[in-house]
């Protein structure tokens, strides 16, 4: 699995503004998240989509929307990255390995994020 070799301080450099701000984690993630959403395509109007890397080997997919009948639905699957493999568990469900194309994705999906968040986020000093 791909290694995020920037060590996450609450001290950064956005790349856009070139400021130092001082930032929480959850400032950081949200942020992230952000980017992260956007690897999947456009957001349908009335959805919320995240994607981050919550810890060193937890990923996040989050998705909600509110259907036809107006009732709110949502979509929230955690990815863990073991030494034997990319366990997935959906909210309420058991982790189960990913194989075949599902982890080719993943795997694509954490690297264009890394690379995504590394180029529009963060910059080094």
């Amino acid at each position: 699995m791909p290694k995020f070799t920037t060590k996450l301080t609450k001290r950064r450099i956005f790349a856009n503004s070139g400021k130092h701000l001082k930032l929480s984690e959850a400032d950081l993630i949200n942020a992230e998240s952000r980017l992260g959403a956007s690897l999947f395509g456009p957001i349908p109007a009335g959805h919320r989509r995240e994607f981050f890397r919550y810890r060193h080997n937890i990923w996040i997919y989050h998705e909600n929307w509110r259907d036809q009948k107006n009732k709110r639905k949502e979509m929230t699957i955690t990815y863990s990255v073991r030494e034997n493999g990319v366990y997935k568990c959906p909210l309420g469900g058991d982790y189960v390995k990913i194989k075949g194309a599902e982890l080719e994705n993943f795997k694509k999906a954490t690297r264009a994020y890394l690379r995504l968040v590394k180029s529009q986020l963060y910059h080094k000093a």
